[in-house]
């Protein structure tokens, strides 16, 4: 059973990570059918990196940091404080210069930053993703969670067909695991919702949602040229274009479990899949 801590954190116990790796392991298959290499990147990024994104425009209320304290701040407030300490005040922070990415592809563009690729690349990862919601509910929305992407960089053409071949691939697998999915339209964040870009959105939807029972499972990203901007990341010698096939982990576990009425009926499903 998953057993709550506090504030959005959940413990996995051994059956449901099996779920979860098999789960992981269905969407590496689609990264080796892609020929997506799988990467993994550092849990902490440089705030001035993930600032290059206009996150902290964009997501003030999700963004979470990591800081050093200041040790010899440190000893007076543990004389007087009650133990053990609920809150760790800013006074003894240094200030931030780490964060917690809320995505797992935001590493990947920070690491292409200059790169001149021959050609359109493909890579996936997975990565441990925090987000300071409003409000947890149990796997289905977390303050520390999961993230596989499979991550496209290279031509507006390859990016646009990542899009499709992805979409394809999870309405198939959904089909194979008897799970009723909705593609459903979202908004795009990284536009100005007054801009240009947001009107063009608007006829060229860029982000499309899986969405089964209420529950986004799994979403479609096509960025254009936004991180080949920012991170000045050249394909085939053009500002590249980027796209995203991107899975919440824990949350195909919370609905695999409620579609199959239990943790090991549903791994044997997701096991007996392709």
């Amino acid at each position: 059973m998953t057993t709550a801590t506090d504030n959005g954190l959940r413990v996995l116990d051994g059956a449901q990570l099996r779920l979860l790796r098999a789960v992981d392991a269905v969407f590496l298959r689609l990264a080796a059918d892609w020929d997506a290499p799988e990467f993994r990147y550092p849990f902490l990024m440089r705030c001035q990196d993930l600032d290059r994104f206009d996150f902290y425009d964009n997501f003030p209320h999700l963004g979470l940091t990591a800081t050093r304290l200041e040790p010899e701040r440190v000893a007076p407030l543990l004389a007087g404080a009650s133990r053990p300490l609920e809150r760790v005040p800013a006074e003894v922070m240094e200030p931030a210069a780490f964060a917690l990415p809320s995505a797992a592809c935001y590493p990947l563009y920070a690491d292409l930053a200059g790169a001149r690729l021959d050609a359109t690349t493909t890579r996936t990862t997975v990565g441990t993703c925090f987000r300071n919601e409003d409000r947890f509910d149990g796997l289905q929305r977390l303050l520390g969670f999961s993230m596989r992407e499979i991550v496209c960089v290279g031509s507006e053409e390859d990016a646009k067909g990542h899009l499709l071949r992805a979409k394809e691939a999870v309405v198939t697998l959904c089909s194979a695991l008897g799970l009723d999915v909705r593609p459903e339209v979202a908004t795009d964040p990284f536009f100005d919702p007054n801009g240009g870009k947001a009107r063009m959105q608007r006829l060229f939807p860029v982000k499309e949602e899986f969405v089964v029972g209420g529950l986004a499972i799994g979403s479609v990203n096509y960025h254009r040229n936004f991180f080949g901007e920012r991170c000045d990341i050249r394909a085939g010698g053009a500002t590249a274009h980027t796209s995203c096939l991107a899975f919440g982990l824990e949350r195909w576990v919370h609905t695999l479990t409620e579609r199959f009425g239990g943790v090991e009926a549903a791994t044997a499903a997701v096991e007996g899949v392709g």
